[in-house]
């Protein structure tokens, strides 16, 4: 069964491919560093509310909807 983390995870690598970055390029940008990004990708981390914040602005997008898309893709 998948995890929350996994969830969100995918939800982050998916949005993250849409913006054409690489996970360096995310890490650097969100000043975290890319095996963390890696990791939070394949649900082995659970990211802190700011870390889901700078990685949503970077996307473009708001931090509650990577939380809601991994919350319905989890249910």
């Amino acid at each position: 069964m998948e995890t929350f983390e996994q969830a969100l995870g995918q939800v982050i690598a998916r949005l993250r491919h849409k913006a054409e970055l690489s996970q360096e390029a995310l890490a650097h940008q969100c000043d975290l560093h890319p095996t963390y990004i890696s990791q939070l990708e394949r649900g082995l981390k659970s990211p802190t509310v700011r870390v889901i914040r700078a990685i949503a602005q970077v996307l473009g997008v708001s931090a509650s909807k990577i939380l809601a898309k991994a919350e319905a893709k989890f249910v």
